[in-house]
């Protein structure tokens, strides 16, 4: 999606409810900004010829909170560039947004303005693990999660102080003021890039594409767009090239694991490997996968899944200031699988997806929102099909239990060694509701599954 002309944003504001405009891409936003985001970031991060950007635009005392008389902070209804996920960031990711996050926005096709929308407040528990370098940068943001709204060019939203809507099964903290909200606030409007422009399937890569490309070179040829799917035989075979000097004599003699499935590339999903940073950390194995939702919402076809993924990258590498995705793969509705942060499919990437948990794992991310929405069963399948071939690299039972040693977290201290299914959804290693309660009970069905592609 390409930004709009400035002209073209005065008709249409002048036909929909009389918005106000959007400040131009190199121009302050109206009124007196706090000194730290004014040295620190304009309102408008990207060029409006630009395939792919984020605006940030600092949020504003709205009015005031009756209960605590506490300000509450956000944007009136304005035009801006096109965009399609959003999310509110923070200076500190050390500090929790108590209270309610809710958006609307204008659909860019039709002019038509949603309803309120909630936005999901806990998400740092998503993230690297305390006192890791990813975890621990300067850059490091906190954050909402995004929300996909789809392409827009109007927003409103307001950010009010609170208890708000805490997450199902989470304690509350200790001391603290939640009248007060964090400081820093500001919106993320992240447009994914058109699909042909982000990243071309043709002509000469980049350094950092090839590389992306290279670790998979086992699995698929340079500049893949999809690793394809193999049988048992082939799958069994190719192990033994894998990780055969890793195998055990048993492991050699009936290997266990699941056919390998089609998996998405980087490439294939149009990612801007310019965005992340340029190493893969790794850890030594994989002894347990963690299962998530993006709590991104379900309002998405199959078809706008590549989108989303480079809505998730961009808003986790230029927005939170991570390293990469934080997913190691993402499944979408329709049971595709994508490969997420980059490093190669087949090992043991260091990923940042359950905070305390992401040493000797890998974490599977289902795009959408599953506390009160089934997932779908192709989904299921999915995950159990992957954490069938992928566990099985590293001779993982999907039905067992593996020990696994905290980073620390507010369910773990650091240090403690944690009993945990080989396949655990996300609040078993922090308190949190992800992967949401319905897709959590699927997650019996998708160790059986796993296990039965294993042929165990």
């Amino acid at each position: 999606m390409r930004g709009i002309l400035a002209s073209s944003i005065g008709v249409t504001c002048a036909a929909a409810l009389a918005l106000p405009l959007a400040p131009p891409a190199t121009a302050a936003d109206p009124g007196p900004a706090p000194t730290a985001e004014a040295a620190t970031r304009a309102a408008v991060t990207a060029q409006h010829d630009v395939p792919g950007s984020t605006q940030s635009l600092p949020l504003r005392p709205l009015t005031r909170d009756r209960a605590s008389g506490s300000a509450v902070l956000g944007l009136a209804p304005r035009a801006v560039r096109h965009f399609s996920l959003l999310g509110v960031i923070w200076d500190d990711p050390a500090d929790e947004l108590h209270g309610r996050v809710q958006v609307r926005t204008r659909a860019a096709g039709t002019g038509g303005w949603t309803g309120w929308q909630d936005v999901e407040t806990h998400y740092s528990d998503h993230g690297a693990d305390p006192d890791s370098a990813e975890g621990s940068s300067d850059g490091v943001h906190g954050a909402t999660a995004p929300l996909w709204v789809g392409e827009s060019d109007g927003v409103e939203v307001r950010v009010q102080p609170g208890p708000g809507t805490e997450e199902p099964g989470a304690e509350e903290p200790e001391g603290g003021d939640h009248s007060v909200l964090p400081p820093g606030l500001r919106l993320e409007l992240v447009d994914p890039g058109d699909d042909t422009q982000e990243s071309p399937r043709s002509g000469p890569m980049s350094a950092e594409a090839s590389a992306a490309s290279a670790v998979n070179s086992a699995l698929a040829p340079l500049g893949a767009t999809e690793i394809p799917a193999l049988n048992g035989e082939q799958t069994r075979e190719e192990l033994l090239t894998l990780r055969g000097a890793r195998l055990t004599e048993q492991q050699r003699a009936k290997p266990y694991i699941g056919p390998r499935p089609a998996v998405v590339t980087r490439r294939g999903w149009g990612a801007d490997e310019s965005l992340r940073e340029t190493r893969f950390v790794y850890t030594s194995k994989v002894k347990a996968a963690f299962v998530h939702h993006t709590a991104s919402g379900n309002n998405y076809t199959c078809a706008q899944a590549p989108s989303l993924i480079r809505g998730f990258y961009r808003y986790h590498v230029s927005s939170l200031g991570w390293r990469d995705i934080g997913y190691n793969f993402l499944v979408d509705k329709c049971g595709r699988i994508y490969e997420g942060r980059a490093g190669g499919v087949a090992k043991a990437v260091k990923g940042a997806h359950t905070l305390g948990f992401n040493t000797n794992t890998t974490g599977i991310a289902v795009i959408g929102s599953y506390g009160s929405k089934k997932p779908s069963a192709s989904a299921v399948k999915a995950v159990a099909r992957l954490t069938a071939w992928k566990l099985g690299l590293y001779g993982m039972n999907p039905r067992g239990k593996t020990y696994l040693t905290s980073a620390g977290g507010n369910l773990y201290r650091k240090g403690k060694k944690v009993r945990l299914n080989v396949i655990s959804g996300h609040r078993d290693g922090f308190n949190t509701s992800c992967p949401g309660g319905k897709l959590y009970k699927k997650l019996g069905t998708a160790r059986t599954t796993a296990a039965r592609y294993q042929g165990r």
